[in-house]
C-alpha cells in the first residue's frame, strides 16, 4: 500500500489565547434610577419567575431573574414601559439574546 505525503499547512495558526477582546460596557440607560425602577416592577410582576415561555424551569421560583425587554432598544423598544419588559432567568436572557444578536447579523446591522 502507497503512502501519501502529507503537506506542510500553508496558513500559521493564531494562538487565540492572547487575542485580546474589547471590554464589555453597559449602556447608561443601565445605571439610572428609572432603569431599576422599571427593572424592579417588571420582576415584582414576575411573581419570583421566569416568564420566558420557552423555559422548562419557568414554573420553580427563587431564581434569579432578569428584567428583560421584548422589544430590544436598539430595535426602537419602549426603554421603560413595564409592557415592554419580561422577567427571565439566566439561561432564557442569554438565549434570548443570543437570538437576537443572530437575527441582527443575518440582516446585516
Amino acid at each position: 500500500m502507497a503512502r501519501i505525503p502529507m503537506m506542510k499547512p500553508r496558513i500559521a495558526t493564531m494562538n487565540t489565547a492572547i487575542a485580546k477582546l474589547p471590554p464589555k460596557t453597559a449602556e447608561p440607560i443601565y445605571s439610572t434610577a428609572e432603569y431599576a425602577r422599571w427593572r424592579a416592577a417588571v420582576i415584582a410582576r414576575a411573581g419570583g419567575k421566569c416568564q420566558d415561555p420557552t423555559c422548562a424551569a419557568r414554573h420553580y421560583p427563587g431564581q434569579r431573574l432578569f428584567a428583560d425587554h421584548i422589544k430590544e432598544l436598539r430595535d426602537g423598544g419602549a426603554p421603560f414601559d413595564v409592557a415592554n419588559g419580561i422577567a427571565r432567568c439566566g439561561s432564557s436572557h442569554t438565549r434570548k439574546t443570543a437570538d437576537e444578536r443572530a437575527k441582527r447579523a443575518r440582516a446585516g446591522g
